[in-house]
């Protein structure tokens, strides 16, 4: 470089450290967009890390059964009775059931009525509910006794298990299953939500949540919340509970913030996971699922953040389970985090690893001045600034996103000046090395 442009670059670097000390007062966090420093952010405005989160035992979703099975209305018995239910020379009728994992049933069926009794011929009906087998043999055998149509001793009655009785119930599933990728944070944003909606029949003590979720796809996927719905009542209670929303949205709100929705006493909620001080209180019978219950798993598509500015714009998923921060954000959005290396190889060539071309983001001085636009649990946003360089070095200053976060990253006003300061420095090396050629 000949001493004439060597000169234009002495008074291009007077030039931008005059306009570096009469720029704005607050040239650490920008001058345009008022904020608030990460470190001065109050804790409740903060997100919690979740991290602090457990999950919740796998076994509190499952009832435990009983060690020998208890009969009930609906289950069907398979009875021989000689000379009542069958001949005496004739062997049982053998019944070989649908279900693999039950045993062949002998004799002919008889169902267990709604009130836990049997309708036996000869006999009052008996009742059988809440016995074992061995203990509603016992019962059948006595009744036929004392009615004098069967001689104690000589008696050969037989009962087993013929059918389990069913409980049917619905399982609604938003997830879409659109997943890209492996990672926690690859869900498809945009994509189609379908869900999927399955009607299924568990057997007695069978009848509970974990078995309807492995029926039906499992424990719920990654764009699916960590909670689980199980809705029970008729339709006049639900249609009363939309009347109620319906006339709290329309009252005048007596709230500073959105008034909280009252509970439902039809709705049990699941987390499946929480924090320590916050253990899911259900019990055991709240999971074991009657005929007419539905299981809802809602999908969490409003868990993204927006990116502007030098990231671009786009949306992007929060991980599920797992904390993401300021820096994984902007790495997420393919955004840059400090320099792309020493510069050195951007004044001798054209692009390369730490040379000019290439993302107007990159380069020698990338924008370090990111504003996150959080919205206030009642309305209105606050606009946090956070220092990109500071949050390499400094992990108090590297926030956690939340939900609907907006993430504009920008230039500070020196970073400006110092990128189209190494512009012109390009050009006029460029100018220069021609006409010394």
């Amino acid at each position: 470089m000949n001493r004439r442009h060597l000169s234009h670059w002495h008074a291009l670097v007077a030039v931008i450290a005059t306009l570096g000390a009469s720029g704005c007062a607050n040239m650490r966090y920008g001058c345009d967009l008022p904020a608030v420093p990460a470190h001065r952010v109050p804790l409740e405005v903060m997100a919690r890390p979740r991290a602090d989160m457990q999950q919740i035992s796998i076994t509190r979703l499952r009832q435990n059964p009983p060690d020998v099975y208890q009969l009930g209305p609906d289950d069907v018995l398979g009875i021989h009775i000689p000379f009542v239910l069958g001949k005496e020379d004739e062997p049982p009728v053998v019944h070989f059931p649908e279900q693999g994992d039950q045993p062949p049933a002998l004799g002919y069926p008889i169902p267990i009525r709604e009130d836990g009794t049997l309708a036996v011929p000869l006999i009052n009906p008996v009742k059988v509910e809440g016995l074992t087998l061995a203990q509603a043999q016992d019962k059948i055998r006595e009744e036929y006794v004392a009615a004098d149509i069967l001689k104690e001793g000589k008696e050969k009655i037989v009962v087993t298990l013929m059918r389990r009785r069913m409980y049917r119930v619905s399982v609604i599933r938003e997830e879409s299953g659109n997943v890209v990728g492996g990672g926690q944070a690859s869900i498809a944003i945009g994509s189609t939500k379908r869900g999927t909606g399955v009607t299924v029949d568990l057997p007695a003590y069978e009848n509970d949540v974990l078995h309807a979720l492995n029926l039906t796809g499992g424990m719920p996927g990654l764009d699916a919340k960590n909670e689980i719905y199980i809705l029970r009542g008729s339709s006049e209670d639900a249609a009363r509970r939309d009347e109620l929303l319906a006339a709290l949205k329309a009252a005048k709100n007596p709230c500073d913030c959105p008034c909280p929705e009252p509970p439902d006493a039809h709705v049990i909620r699941i987390p499946l996971r929480f924090y320590p001080e916050d253990v899911p209180q259900f019990v055991e019978k709240d999971i074991i699922l009657q005929t007419g219950d539905i299981i809802y798993v809602p999908t969490r598509e409003r868990e993204i953040f927006y990116t502007g500015g030098a990231l671009g714009g786009g949306q992007h998923p929060l991980p599920r389970d797992y904390d993401l921060d300021i820096l994984g954000a902007v790495a997420l959005a393919g955004g840059p985090m400090g320099g792309t290396g020493t510069g050195i190889r951007g004044f001798g060539a054209m692009g390369g690893g730490g040379g000019f071309g290439g993302n107007r983001a990159g380069g020698l001085f990338p924008p370090s001045h990111m504003i996150v636009l959080r919205k206030l649990p009642c309305g209105g946003q606050i606009p946090i600034a956070v220092n990109l360089n500071r949050a390499l070095v400094d992990p108090g200053h590297r926030i956690l996103i939340q939900p609907e976060d907006t993430l504009i990253l920008r230039y500070t006003f020196q970073e400006e000046i110092l990128t189209l300061a190494s512009s012109l420095f390009q050009v006029n090396y460029l100018i220069g090395s021609g006409l010394n050629r």
